[in-house]
């Protein structure tokens, strides 16, 4: 057994408030997100397939409202609840946000690399 705290994760995004930490364990990301309000992560996807993330995440929503956007509309994610999102989404924060997730390391690297290497910025 394991326990994880989030100061012992790595950052692999920092942008401001907005904060990715990211750490393998055995072929699955664990990820501790801050999102500030008004973070819209759409522009950071373009050029993704869809220009959006095609990597799936499980997780739970501890603070905030996180909006995620998809091909057929978007959905609202609130602090309390545990979530799937399938591949094809772009997050946008409505309010100051925080969540864990957990995702293919494979697949989320490829997302990080891609957002992390000169794609736009999010705003």
């Amino acid at each position: 057994m394991r326990a994880i705290p989030r100061e012992d994760v790595p950052v692999v995004i920092a942008d401001g408030d907005l904060e990715v930490r990211l750490l393998d364990q055995e072929g699955t990301s664990v990820g501790f997100v801050r999102l500030p309000a008004g973070a819209d992560l759409r522009p950071a996807t373009k050029g993704l397939q869809d220009d959006l993330c095609p990597c799936p995440h499980w997780g739970y929503m501890l603070k905030g409202r996180v909006r995620m956007h998809t091909t057929e509309g978007h959905q609202d994610f609130v602090a309390g609840e545990a979530f799937y999102w399938a591949p094809g989404h772009a997050p946008e924060a409505l309010e100051d946000s925080e969540y864990v997730d957990f995702s293919p390391t494979d697949e989320f690297a490829k997302v990080v690399e891609h957002i992390t290497s000169g794609a736009e910025e999010p705003t």
